[in-house]
């Protein structure tokens, strides 16, 4: 799952799910985000897998950065907890709906 989130509002300008990780997801998720958000001046924060390529493919900048992540991680815990609920409790859910 990729997450465009404005820190500063906490509003989530963009989301999408891949089924696997690593540049090209994340290049393709970044080259979405840029066709519908001015970035010009988007400070990106990423962890070490990889995604700072992607970002550079993109002709964009950023820098691995954990130190503002709380929110970003924060909503991440919430999604993953709200997606194991509704496996949980959803009777008869696919499997395949919390993967």
């Amino acid at each position: 799952m990729y997450a465009a989130i404005d820190t500063d509002s906490k509003l989530l300008l963009k989301i999408d799910v891949y089924s696997r990780r690593g540049i090209g997801p994340a290049a393709a998720f970044l080259h979405r985000l840029t066709e519908k958000h001015d970035v010009s001046d988007t400070e990106f924060l990423v962890d070490a897998g990889g995604y700072l390529t992607a970002l550079v493919r993109q002709k964009l900048s950023g820098q691995l950065n954990y130190t503002d992540r709380n929110h970003i991680e924060k909503w991440f815990q919430t999604v993953t907890m709200r997606i194991d609920r509704f496996h949980i409790f959803w009777r008869g859910s696919q499997a395949s709906t919390k993967r």
